[in-house]
């Protein structure tokens, strides 16, 4: 968490919150949060002055798009963005504060200390570590079950652990995975490269609709996950397999099993997902 919904969430939100705001200054209260360049004063320094022209994303990073720079951010487990007046309390764990010259200010929240910053010249983040290896995104018109087989398709290793590797497609984490999977009827365990044409087609179908629908809701609130404005996601009501374990199958009745799949907590129905 958070994964691709989640992420797409934060990017509408931010949109709508500090699209043309102007940095004044920058604080930063924890080092290693940015990652690049690696002196924080050259990081804030480079900042102040510019204005936020959009916010785009790419697989789980954000990219805060400013004129001629680009801020790549990767909220890992627990980061959050949220816009504050200047006056509010800064609450604990906040590492990051962009200081707009209206007075409001973007804080940067993050419990764990995990997530990432890199700053960049424009265009230059796309090029370089750690957007230049990424994989397909699974929500642009380009993504087809071609695309798809041609990435995972001939990998000997299992079908979660393809579909988890950002480097082959982008953004689906562990509950996305889950979910597509038991929609397509795969077992999450069945080698990538034993799929059909026809499974192929149809987890692509799978995944293209559990990502729309998880973005429609603004993605699921499984532990501590709020957009811009402090709002939780619904996706989580939604769920059919994730999380559901020794819960009866929506589908068929049997008992969910949880087993342990690319080092996952990984959940599947024993009759509606067959290891062929």
């Amino acid at each position: 968490m958070p994964e691709l919904p989640e992420v797409e969430t934060i990017k509408r939100t931010l949109n709508e919150l500090i699209v043309d705001k102007h940095i004044d200054h920058v604080t930063v209260n924890l080092p290693r949060i940015i990652q690049r360049p690696d002196d924080i004063h050259a990081f804030a320094m480079e900042l102040a002055g510019h204005r936020i022209t959009g916010v785009e994303r790419r697989g789980k990073f954000l990219r805060i798009l400013l004129d001629g720079l680009v801020l790549v951010s990767h909220l890992r487990m627990e980061g959050r963005y949220g816009l504050y007046l200047q006056d509010d309390p800064v609450e604990k764990h906040t590492h990051v504060i962009f200081h707009f010259k209206d007075g409001t200010e973007l804080r940067y929240q993050d419990v764990r200390q995990f997530g990432t910053m890199h700053l960049f010249p424009a265009g230059q983040d796309l090029l370089e570590k750690p957007l230049n290896k990424l994989g397909l995104e699974p929500m642009d018109e380009a993504f087809t079950p071609e695309m798809l087989r041609a990435a995972v398709g001939t990998r000997s290793t299992s079908i979660k652990a393809a579909l988890l590797n950002q480097s082959y497609v982008v953004g689906i984490g562990n509950i996305y995975v889950d979910e597509s999977l038991f929609k397509a009827g795969i077992h999450p365990a069945q080698p990538a490269k034993s799929l059909t044409d026809s499974q192929f087609r149809i987890l692509h179908e799978a995944i293209v609709s559990t990502l729309g629908a998880s973005i429609q809701v603004g993605g699921s609130s499984i532990k501590s996950f709020v957009n811009g404005q402090g709002k939780t996601g619904d996706f989580q009501h939604q769920l059919q397999i994730y999380g559901r374990n020794a819960k009866p199958c929506m589908n068929c009745g049997t008992l969910i099993e949880k087993s342990v799949v690319a080092g996952r907590g990984t959940h599947h129905c024993p009759v509606c997902q067959p290891l062929r």
